[in-house]
């Protein structure tokens, strides 16, 4: 597959709304292949598709666990509270305290079409959250509790 460049600082995709994936297309199957790619030669553990430019509702993470692909992504239901340092590949060489819910329930839509439900604590609720945030133009630092360290 292929690296894609990755969006970074002020460039206006990142503050955009994404619009939903209508059709998975073999170009959605090489979009989440080549997101995961990027993804991993970057070291991230996670990526949406607005931070390769591309405004559609699509999500790759791996937490160490495996790959998870997800499109059309929603949140169900969230429950109690962690904060954390986190980063973003999109903001390269900064952190920031962020509060996010410690446990995440989403629906979404696998590669295949089908309806999947991922749940997560802890790290995984971290990164379902803050790639969800990404599709609708939502950055880390925009809940960023005090500076952002660089």
């Amino acid at each position: 597959m292929a690296l894609r460049k990755i969006r970074t600082g002020n460039d206006p995709v990142l503050r955009k709304i994404c619009k939903p994936v209508n059709e998975i297309t073999k170009s959605t199957l090489d979009l989440l292949d080549d997101m995961a790619d990027t993804m991993y030669d970057a070291d991230g553990v996670g990526l949406a598709a607005p931070q390769v430019g591309i405004l559609r509702r699509a999500v790759v993470i791996d937490i160490g666990n495996g790959l998870v692909e997800l499109i059309n992504p929603e949140i169900l239901e969230t429950a109690g509270l962690q904060s954390g340092d986190e980063g973003c590949l999109s903001i390269p060489g900064a952190t920031a305290e962020v509060e996010r819910p410690d446990y995440a329930k989403v629906k979404a839509l696998n590669r295949n079409g089908e309806e999947i439900i991922v749940e997560g604590r802890g790290l995984m609720a971290r990164a379902l959250c803050h790639e969800l945030d990404h599709l609708d133009g939502i950055l880390y630092i925009d809940k960023a509790k005090g500076e952002i360290k660089y």
